[in-house]
This record gives structure tokens, C-alpha cells and sequence, in this order.
């Protein structure tokens, strides 16, 4: 076992490994130690490339061509396939000549650091680029140049380190002792195989030297002594934010050990909120707080690091979408990113030029501002009601969606009002927590009950159509329709429809009204005046003169539970108070009932559902045709089976005593 542990170990790689060597197989029919490499277009950035991003062909969401170059630590040979030899193997003063760092060893030669690097010893060296060196502004490289004996000895000297690591030792989180004043300096290797040191991307890794190892980078990194809160109490244009943290008690988490990354609203991004939302927030801690922590994500996050979108957690709880898009970075899909990378000592700071206010510190009103119940929030806003979306009343607001009102807002009278307050839950609830049969108050003193279907979550005749969305004080449940709370039981509301008139009178002549009169679930599929009057007037009138088959065809019209439309997805069986089978199904958005469509759904009752039908519905037992889902007769089933034997049975002797023994059987049930 414990060599099977020491295997295992020994074949698990590091993200960057693991990178490299889809690389190679995508390089290998170039030769041996070839690595295919991705290249921005337009630019001089490459990455070696992962399974993703091959076939994607696209980085930050920019194309990329495909070159071919020796892996790491090869090279070609004159008239010979890929890159057979391995880079010969002197010290670090020459490797850096060889792997394309150039720049670092010039300045090492005249900061007096060659005689070091040239010696006996164990170093690591993370050696910025040519191109690295090229993109520091004139002042910091005269800054450097001019003094070379102090400034650029210790500005490389903070690029090494006493021991030699390679990549599978630079763990993410991790710090490493610079050779500078033991400095530290800050690993981060992400999942993509990205590696970065003080935020600057590992570009070519592990060229060995005698001395130690190589590392390639595309920055020249500076040493960092600031936490994150420092870093916003020095930054001019953090002076919200400053006062922000202060009155929200996180101090002492940006100033605390770990590893975070800080997107900063700058000031800028404070003035574009509206002053009474602003204010309205600042003037609430719990608010306060939760905006603040939803600009802070669980992990350092360098800008380098992300080619791709990706999703991370914030402390509040909630997600952020981080992208790229060429060089810039997006939050949400938006490039808001203004100033990135600001290395802390625990962690990274990006300036945000955008405020990203949490659902959590938001209004209902807010909410669904920027949702798909846009129209809700006009129509309640018309009706006078805006005080409830806006105000610290734990409610929840069941808003249709913007499609239910495709053909315009409906007139606002004192009803509609009313219907509206029915769409206002009193307390502010998740739809997560909802059971079958819940009873909720509304502000229009209704009682709404919830359905809890295979398929769907109900609030009466409506369904929730998206996730909740849930505020400071209210949450928001998207509905795919108006709400119809009841008015009565399924007797009240079938007396108060002319359509059901005859309907009326069947059900008081077969003695059935004090069964829909009484606390039920049920759901009736009401025949109209139209369906009665379209049965022959003999059949009609024989119907109406038998209560016990009037009672009969009745009950087959009602199963004892209800299903609202929005349940319906694929054929729901049902059972009658006769006892068979009621189909019920959607086709071409109609519900259909035992194939016969349905004229009017969802007609809400405070014990049940109703639902208008043309036609009336006829027990299969009442039907011509014989009835499919009744057993079989066993002795007709038997006579059947004896009939086909009896005829094999005289072709074939052997057959005979199975003929005998089922006239047998047959002549028993008869009996």
C-alpha cells in the first residue's frame, strides 16, 4: 500500500505539468520535445495550450494561431526532426542567455550579481523577460540603471531565491523567501496551469543549471510590504470605499493573514449609483456589509491568471463571473476592471470603475428593475403600491413576467388593485423551504396555497418561472401568470359562471352539491351548456331522468387533487371519484383531457380547480368499445389459448396433454 501511495503521488502533476504535457501531444507529431503553443494574434503573448483551449482556438476570447517550439529545456539539432537535445547544462549567468532572457543577464553582469550566479550554490531565479524589461517605464529604469551597485542588485536579487524549486514545489497560496531582505514573494498556481509570482505569468519554467533552476516570467516583480486595507487607506481615489470599511467593521479582515482579492470601487464607481440608493445602503449596516463582501472574493485572483471566463465566490456568499476579454478583464461580462494587480501582502487589489450591488442590498424594486418582471414593477408602481417594494416590510412580491403582459398593462381599478395586493405574500420567504399545501397570507387578506408538482412549484393557478431572487428585506418570485386566488368553493364559482348552468342543475339532481361544497382538493372538468346540448336530446334526457348514472358520469368529471396547467408537462393519470382513469395532457399548449381539449383552465376554488370542457367526458365502461384497461376474463383468455392449441395440438401429438390440462382449466372456471 505504501508504494502504491508513493506511485500515485509520483504520477500526480501539477496543473502547469499537466499543461505541458497536453502541449507535447499536440506538438509531437513535429518530432520529439516539440510543444504546441497558442499565440494571441496581434501580440506577442503565447501560452502553452489546454485541452479547452485547443479546440476553442481562443484566448480572453481573442483567436490564437498555432506555432510549434521546443519544450522546455530543447532544443533542435541541424537536419534533424522536432528537438532532440536537451540545452546543455551550465550555470545560471549562461542559461539566461539561452532561454531568452537576455535583459537579466546584462543586469546581472553590471550589478556585480554574475560572480554569484556563476558559482557553487543552489538558486532559483525568476528572470523577467527581455520584453519585461522593455515595458518598465524610463523612470523606473533609470531608477534602476543608475545605481546598479543598490537598486538593481536588490531589484534582482528579490527575483531569487536560496534553493532551488521547481514547479511542482510552487504550490498556490504559497511564499517563497526572496534573497532581498527575505522578502517574501507571493506563488499562485491556478487550475489552468497558469503560474504566477507577484502576479507576473511563469512564460518558459524549470531550465535547469548547475546551480539551480530558471524560471521565465513577463514581468519584473517589485517587492510588496502593503495589506490590502493599507493599500486603501493610501489610494487617493478609494476615499467611499475607506469610509465604507470603516463603518462596516472589515478592517481587520483586510488586514488579516490569507489570501483575498479586492475588486475596489473606486470613487468614480460610488457616484454613479443614484444618491438615495447610495445613501439608503451606507445607512445600512447589514447592507453595507453584504455590498462590501461581495467585492471581495475567497482567493487571490491575478489578472494573469484568467484566459477564460470562469465563476468564483465572493464572502457574501455569491458568485462573480471573471473573464477576459483580449486585455481586458470583465466582471459579469462587463469590462469594468480600471487598475489591476496590485499585489498585498494577502492578496491582490483591482480597481472597479462599476459598483456590483448584491441582491441581497437591493429593494424588490431594484430586483425587479433589472429582471425579467420589469413590467410588474411599472404596473404595481402605477397602482400605488411602491411603498411595498420599497420600504423594510418583509414581503415577497410574486411578479408575473414581462411576456404575460405582451399585449399591454391591464386598466387599474380598485379590483385590479386588490388583485394586485393578492401578488404581495406577507413575510419574506424561499421558495426552497415551500411544501404541498402551505397556506400564505397576502397583503389583500387572501389565503394562497402552494402545489408542489414532479415538474413544478405552484403559488394557486401560477408557477414560479425562475430562481428567487432575494433582497434586503423582500424576495422576488417570477411567475409565469397572473394569480386568480379563489372566491369560493367549486359549487360557488360554478353558480356564479352562466356557462355551467346545466352543470348546476345536474349536480344538485344527482345529490352531489354538498360534496363540492365541502374542504377539498379537487379538480373537476366542468362540462359547459354548449357540451350538454351537444349530446342527443334522447341520450341527454334518459341521462337526466337516472340520478344514480347521472351521479355516476358526474363523479367521473372530478378526481380528489388538484392539478393546475402549469403541471402538465407529459400525460398525468388521474383518478375519478368513479374510479377510472382521467388523461390529462398539453398539446399545442392546450390541456387536453381524455384527448377532448379544454376551453378555459385554472379557474381557481378555495377546494379545488376547474376547468371548462365542451364536451362530456364518458366512462370507459359507458363507452361501445371494449374497455382496454380491464383485466381480461381468465376463462376467455383460456378458451383463446385452447382454440390456437387445439389446432397446433393435432399437427403435433406432444401438444396433446397441454390441449387436455387447459379444457381442463377452462371447464374450472366455468364452474
Amino acid at each position: 500500500l505504501l508504494l502504491l501511495a508513493l506511485g500515485l503521488a509520483a504520477a500526480a502533476k501539477s496543473p502547469y505539468q499537466q499543461v505541458l504535457q497536453h502541449s507535447r501531444l499536440r506538438g509531437r507529431q513535429h518530432g520529439p520535445n516539440v510543444c504546441a503553443v497558442q499565440k494571441l494574434i496581434g501580440t506577442n503573448r503565447k501560452y502553452f495550450t489546454n485541452c479547452k483551449q485547443w479546440y476553442q482556438r481562443k484566448i480572453c476570447g481573442k483567436s490564437t494561431v498555432i506555432s510549434y517550439e521546443c519544450c522546455p529545456g530543447y532544443e533542435k539539432v541541424p537536419g534533424e526532426k522536432g528537438c532532440p537535445a536537451a540545452l546543455p547544462l551550465s550555470n545560471i549567468y549562461e542559461t539566461l542567455g539561452v532561454v531568452g532572457s537576455a535583459t537579466t543577464q546584462l543586469y546581472s553582469d553590471r550589478s556585480n550579481l554574475r560572480p554569484e550566479i556563476e558559482g557553487p550554490g543552489s538558486f532559483t531565479i525568476f528572470a523577467p523577460s527581455n520584453e519585461a524589461w522593455a515595458s518598465l517605464s524610463a523612470e523606473t529604469l533609470d531608477s534602476l540603471v543608475s545605481n546598479v551597485n543598490i537598486e538593481l542588485l536588490n531589484a534582482l536579487r528579490y527575483h531569487m531565491v536560496d534553493k532551488r524549486v521547481l514547479t511542482d514545489d510552487l504550490k498556490h497560496g504559497t511564499t517563497l523567501n526572496s534573497m532581498y531582505q527575505n522578502l517574501p514573494i507571493h506563488i499562485h498556481h491556478y487550475p489552468n496551469g497558469i503560474v504566477t509570482v507577484n502576479c507576473a505569468r511563469l512564460l518558459k519554467a524549470d531550465h535547469h543549471a548547475t546551480n539551480g533552476v530558471v524560471h521565465v516570467i513577463d514581468k519584473v516583480i517589485a517587492t510588496t510590504t502593503n495589506t490590502i486595507q493599507q493599500i486603501i487607506e493610501t489610494e487617493d481615489n478609494l476615499e467611499t470605499l475607506r469610509a465604507a470599511v470603516a463603518a462596516s467593521d472589515l478592517n481587520s479582515l483586510l488586514e488579516s493573514e490569507g489570501q483575498y482579492t479586492l475588486l475596489a470601487p473606486t470613487d468614480e464607481a460610488f457616484n454613479k449609483i443614484p444618491r438615495e440608493t447610495l445613501n439608503r445602503i451606507l445607512g445600512d449596516p447589514e447592507a453595507l456589509r453584504d455590498l462590501l463582501n461581495h467585492h471581495i472574493l475567497k482567493s487571490a485572483m491575478c489578472a494573469e491568471a484568467i484566459i477564460a471566463g470562469l465563476t468564483m465566490e465572493t464572502l457574501e456568499g455569491t458568485t462573480l463571473d471573471v473573464g477576459c476579454s483580449g486585455e481586458e478583464l470583465t466582471l459579469n461580462g462587463k469590462p469594468i476592471i480600471a487598475n489591476k494587480d496590485i499585489l498585498a501582502t494577502n492578496g491582490v487589489v483591482h480597481f472597479v470603475n462599476e459598483l456590483l450591488i448584491p441582491d441581497s442590498a437591493k429593494t424588490l424594486f431594484e430586483l425587479a428593475q433589472e429582471s425579467e418582471v420589469s413590467k410588474s414593477t411599472d404596473f404595481f408602481r402605477q397602482a400605488g403600491l411602491s411603498s411595498h417594494l420599497t420600504g423594510s416590510e418583509r414581503v415577497t412580491l410574486l411578479a408575473p413576467v414581462n411576456d404575460v403582459f405582451k399585449d399591454g398593462l391591464p386598466v387599474i381599478d380598485s379590483n385590479m388593485r386588490n388583485l394586485l395586493l393578492n401578488h404581495i405574500v406577507k413575510d419574506q420567504l424561499s421558495s426552497k423551504y415551500l411544501y404541498h399545501g402551505q397556506k400564505l397570507q397576502t397583503l389583500g387578506d387572501k389565503e394562497l396555497r402552494v402545489f408542489v408538482y414532479r415538474n413544478n412549484l405552484c403559488i394557486e393557478n401560477a408557477c414560479i418561472a425562475a430562481h428567487d431572487k432575494r433582497g434586503r428585506f423582500g424576495t422576488l418570485f417570477s411567475m409565469d401568470k397572473m394569480l386568480t386566488p379563489p372566491t369560493g368553493s367549486v359549487m360557488d364559482v360554478l353558480k356564479a359562471d352562466h356557462r355551467f348552468s346545466t352543470l348546476v342543475a345536474a349536480i344538485q339532481s344527482a345529490g352531489l352539491t354538498e360534496n363540492l361544497n365541502r374542504p377539498g382538493t379537487f379538480t373537476v372538468f366542468a362540462p359547459t351548456n354548449e357540451a350538454f346540448r351537444a349530446m342527443p336530446q334522447g341520450e341527454l334526457n334518459k341521462l337526466m331522468g337516472n340520478a344514480k348514472e347521472l351521479a355516476n358520469i358526474l363523479k367521473f368529471h372530478v378526481a380528489d387533487e388538484i392539478l393546475v396547467s402549469g403541471a402538465v408537462n407529459a400525460l398525468v393519470r388521474l383518478k375519478s371519484m368513479q374510479g377510472d382513469k382521467l388523461e390529462v395532457s398539453m398539446k399545442n399548449n392546450v390541456i387536453h383531457v381524455n384527448k377532448e381539449p379544454v376551453a378555459e383552465s385554472d379557474i381557481m376554488a378555495t377546494n379545488g380547480v376547474i376547468y371548462a370542457v365542451n364536451s362530456v367526458l364518458q366512462p370507459q365502461a359507458s363507452r361501445p368499445q371494449e374497455r382496454g384497461d380491464e383485466p381480461a376474463d381468465p376463462a376467455l383468455e383460456i378458451f383463446k389459448q385452447a382454440s390456437a392449441l387445439s389446432k397446433v395440438s393435432q399437427r403435433n401429438p406432444r401438444l396433446a396433454p397441454v390441449y387436455s390440462r387447459l379444457l381442463a382449466r377452462m371447464k374450472e372456471n366455468v364452474g
